[in-house]
């Protein structure tokens, strides 16, 4: 298991460190992007060698954060460390990602769910998203925080609590939020950028979602699902796919909102997003995944899609039955 670090040891090493190598997880998102780009930021400015690595291309709209991306012979990373990454199976299957995902010297993550693959790890229950964390981190470093720095972590920010809608989201979240446009942040550009602009694929992709979507338990779930061949024919780039999660919980009179997407290794990746007074992460811990208390994920192998519907189904039926759902 890894060695708990406070925020000041942690700084205490990453400063004594080069040649650092950060790590987002598979399927990124603004949150591991904007954590991690922000870090590659700072580090730079203070005169150290850093570069970012993830298993896939980070999506094209987060190429404003100006993208410090790592490739084999740019140097011999010395120091690793994960930005957002909960588990070592998030890493994905790239094997230069894999080579530097079994020596991880430092992890820095919110979620509670952290397995403790890394050496050592700074670890943020509280933060409504790693960037978060490392807004702490810098403030506590006294590094400025530049407008670029600030685009970086407000995108982690936002679009970890679905713009400030999620209920992980906190006064403290608000805080920072602010102190990140006082510091320069561009908000208004970055908002209409990751909230209020779809591609046609997209809409696409919500089509077949719609289409294919069920109600359980007298209307308190939802469901859609998404194969293969779906996501395959929206043309949707991967980063898309996380926004189709929040579709079956925004329906009036539904508890808990699922999603099941079709991976092209033929399992099922169960995204589940509930209302407050219903734990996601125990829906998830039965189905041998984990997350937040809104929002968890489970993976799904060996079984069709009609399989993983009643395992899911079953699992709620169980915790319905024992009041664990109310």
């Amino acid at each position: 298991m890894s060695e708990i670090l406070q925020l000041a040891e942690a700084i205490s090493r990453l400063l004594k460190a080069d040649n650092i190598l950060l790590l987002c997880h598979k399927n990124p998102d603004g949150d591991t992007v904007g954590s991690a780009m922000a870090l590659c930021h700072v580090l730079k400015s203070l005169g150290k060698t850093a570069a970012v690595l993830c298993a896939d291309p980070i999506p094209s709209r987060y190429a404003y954060m100006q993208l410090c991306l790592f490739e084999e012979g740019d140097f011999e990373p010395h120091f690793v460390v994960a930005v957002d990454v909960a588990g070592i199976q998030l890493f994905g299957d790239s094997e230069t990602v894999q080579k530097y995902a079994q020596r991880v010297d430092l992890c820095i993550d919110h979620h509670t769910s952290n397995s403790g693959y890394a050496a050592s790890l700074l670890l943020d229950g509280e933060a409504a998203a790693t960037a978060e964390l490392m807004y702490d981190m810098f403030s506590e470093m006294g590094a400025p925080i530049t407008p670029l720095v600030a685009d970086c972590l407000y995108t982690g920010l936002s679009t970890d609590t679905g713009c400030f809608k999620f209920t992980n989201t906190t006064a403290r979240t608000h805080l920072v939020a602010a102190k990140l446009m006082e510091a320069g942040a561009n908000t208004v550009k970055l908002n209409s950028l990751l909230f209020e602009s779809k591609s046609r694929s997209r809409i696409e992709l919500e089509r077949f979602a719609l289409e294919n979507l069920e109600y359980y338990f007298e209307g308190r779930c939802a469901l859609i699902c998404l194969t293969r061949e779906q996501i395959e024919a929206s043309g949707v780039e991967p980063s898309e796919l996380e926004g189709i999660t929040a579709i079956p919980r925004m329906i009036e009179g539904v508890e808990v909102g699922l999603t099941l997407r079709q991976q092209p290794s033929g399992s099922y990746k169960a995204s589940i997003r509930t209302v407050v007074g219903v734990d996601a992460s125990a829906i998830a811990a039965h189905l041998g995944g984990g997350g937040h208390r809104n929002a968890a994920g489970a993976q799904l192998t060996d079984m069709t899609m009609d399989e993983a519907k009643e395992r899911i189904k079953d699992v709620i039926s169980q915790m319905l039955e024992k009041g664990d759902i109310s």
